[in-house]
């Protein structure tokens, strides 16, 4: 008999968090095995049966997911330690008791939501967007290589899911670094012929919203689910920002 076949139940325990400003508890469940079981299907069967291994009747955990399928990034819990999607976190290469925590870089809602407002903010401050001076035919726009389309599409897969931020030991909201999610966007649309146009904006609001505090953890890179280059981004982002101080001095000096 495989170990498999052996494993007729799941444990595992949440950390809840009725309110924001509440005590938080652990509430550790049993449920049967089945083939192929994921964190989301866990989580949906303790939503049907909120009965802990005490027999005390509880309440359904709360968790944001949508897609499934490892795209959307909402999913995003610290399972067994580690940040990652509860959609592709497979039961049968957990250890169990399976642990189930919300992200501690972000606000509680409640349970296992958080509030990810920040990371969407830090995409504003950094313009991560290609900007267009009218919606009328311009003709066609610049050509891209495909190395560099390959390059891009390595940075664009990104789910803004917050991995990242969450492993990262220099991001939190009380500091002041930016983060390698919104640093990664900032260089793809720099390399972006038409985000080229506001580069130096780009590049400026990285340099203010402590783009030198990195310590080279490489964490971001460790968790990322997407396999982003995160480190390629942070180094390409500290040359550019070089090459716009030293342009300021230079320019400062004439």
């Amino acid at each position: 008999m495989s170990n498999i076949q052996e494993k007729k139940t799941v444990k595992f325990k949440i950390k809840r968090q009725i309110t924001p400003d509440s005590e938080s508890f652990w509430e550790e469940y049993e449920i049967p095995w089945k083939p192929s079981l994921n964190i989301i299907t866990v989580l949906m069967a303790q939503h049907e049966s909120p009965t802990t291994c005490g027999g005390k009747i509880s309440t359904p955990a709360s968790y944001d997911a949508n897609c499934l399928e490892e795209v959307c990034g909402s999913c995003t819990m610290v399972i067994n330690g580690k940040a990652r999607q509860a959609c592709t976190a497979l039961v049968d290469k957990l250890e169990q008791p399976i642990t189930i925590e919300p992200m501690t870089k972000f606000p509680i809602i409640r349970d296992l939501m958080v509030n990810r407002d920040r990371m969407f903010e830090q995409l504003k401050w950094v313009e991560a967007w290609s900007p267009i001076d009218s919606t009328v035919p311009v003709g066609p726009g610049s050509k891209v290589s495909p190395e560099d389309q390959e390059k891009a599409y390595n940075f664009a897969s990104c789910m803004t899911c917050g991995c990242c931020l969450e492993s990262c030991p220099q991001w939190s909201a009380d500091e002041g670094f930016i983060g390698p999610q919104a640093i990664a966007q900032a260089v793809l649309f720099n390399r972006n012929p038409i985000g080229k146009n506001t580069e130096s904006q780009r590049v400026q609001a990285l340099i203010d919203n402590g783009l030198n505090i990195c310590g080279n953890a490489q964490n971001c890179a460790a968790v990322c689910p997407k396999e982003v280059d995160l480190v390629g981004a942070i180094s390409e982002a500290n040359w550019q920002a070089t090459k716009h101080i030293a342009k300021q001095f230079l320019g400062g000096r004439k």
